[in-house]
């Protein structure tokens, strides 16, 4: 990808992986295990401008373009996608509206301690009957007085128990359909925001999950990001996300293709290593080819952003793609691991793992072919 790349993209990318591998590969082993996320991580990050780095130098942040928080995501998910899931989580799917659309009191209040690693950002979307199916949330936020009155329930919300502020998508008339979804910050403590469980999980176990529940919680009016009836907003967040996650994607492929090399040429079988048989070199061979194509969708679809444009189709081409590549890729590496693929001291079952939540997380595989082909014009 050198051709691509300016010399501060290359240079950004090189810092970040050599933190990533000093600095959080060395927690990673104990954060799986635990199933806890190591909050110590985001303070230090802070301090480096790794947190939120897309948004304002006003505001602390780093303000870097789209490409190179693609390739920032790419090296923390090379090392642990469940790290990299909590840091998204915070950096932008909880964050996003609160720097586009908020006041400057709310970015005072709230923005900046994040960016500095001190408070911790989670997104409240998903509920029980609302996964893809956006428009199906039933959680509401009815006015009254000063403020607004919450109540429902969130399911599958990472850094939901860690969390100090959620953004949280709740309808506030449902008589305008859609329309009626809009977005409210919520603190960590206020009366009827409760966690009801921590959720145990197959993959990204590093990264915090928990069920929410709200019972007349009530917030002051303040809280409101933007104005009511924000649900293109809520969408707009979703699809710059989805090109930051196809990033990830690639990082968990490239980070199982680097382990499977790396064991292909150690591992001794009938005299010689591995790598040089025909059925193993072919299947790496693949596996770099993938590797590269899906990098490639994610850099064009990242570049299109930085050039102003909407990628919303070649976003979900790009996490479309590198999610699939990625679970195929883990899995081939688990195979060329053969016995030890599936050992917890090798890493590729843990890619794998990982890289199958991705065909769900952040849009699944069904619903990204459904984008693609709407805006090819084959569907209303």
């Amino acid at each position: 990808m050198e051709f691509f790349l300016s010399e501060d993209q290359r240079i950004f990318k090189d810092t970040f992986r050599k933190f990533a591998e000093a600095e959080i590969a060395p927690l990673v082993e104990e954060a799986e295990e635990t199933e806890t996320f190591p909050l110590r991580l985001f303070p230090q990050m802070g301090k480096l401008g790794y947190l939120c780095p897309r948004y304002s130098e006003k505001y602390g942040a780093a303000e870097i373009d789209k490409v190179s928080e693609v390739l920032m995501r790419e090296e923390i998910s090379r090392v642990s996608q469940g790290i990299a899931s909590s840091w998204s989580a915070h950096s932008h799917l909880g964050s996003f509206p609160l720097f586009h659309w908020g006041s400057e009191e709310q970015k005072e209040k709230y923005l900046v301690p994040a960016i500095r690693g001190e408070k911790i950002f989670a997104f409240g979307l998903t509920e029980p009957n609302a996964g893809s199916d956006v428009k199906a949330i039933e959680t509401t936020a009815r006015r009254e007085g000063d403020g607004y009155v919450i109540n429902g329930r969130k399911i599958f919300i990472t850094n939901g128990n860690i969390c100090d502020f959620l953004t949280l998508i709740a309808y506030t008339d449902r008589s305008r359909g859609y329309r009626g979804i809009s977005i409210f910050l919520v603190e960590k403590g206020t009366p009827g925001f409760l966690v009801t469980r921590k959720l145990k999980k197959e993959g990204i176990r590093s990264s915090e999950t928990a069920e929410l529940l709200f019972e007349d919680c009530r917030i002051p009016a303040g809280n409101l990001i933007g104005d009511e009836g924000s649900f293109y907003r809520v969408m707009e967040t979703l699809n710059e996300g989805r090109i930051g996650v196809a990033g990830n994607c690639v990082g968990m492929a490239q980070g199982a293709y680097e382990a499977a090399i790396r064991y292909a040429r150690e591992r001794v079988q009938f005299g010689r290593p591995i790598a040089q048989f025909q059925a193993i070199a072919f299947k790496l061979a693949d596996m770099a080819t993938e590797i590269d194509a899906a990098r490639l969708l994610v850099l064009r679809a990242a570049w299109m952003m930085d050039q102003g444009k909407n990628p919303i189709r070649e976003g979900s081409m790009a996490k479309l793609f590198a999610s699939e590549v990625a679970v195929r890729v883990s899995k081939e590496a688990m195979q060329i691991h053969g016995g030890y693929g599936q050992m917890r001291e090798f890493p590729v079952g843990r890619f794998h793992r990982d890289a199958l939540a991705y065909l769900v997380g952040e849009g699944t595989s069904e619903i990204q072919r459904h984008i693609i082909a709407r805006q090819m014009g084959l569907r209303s």
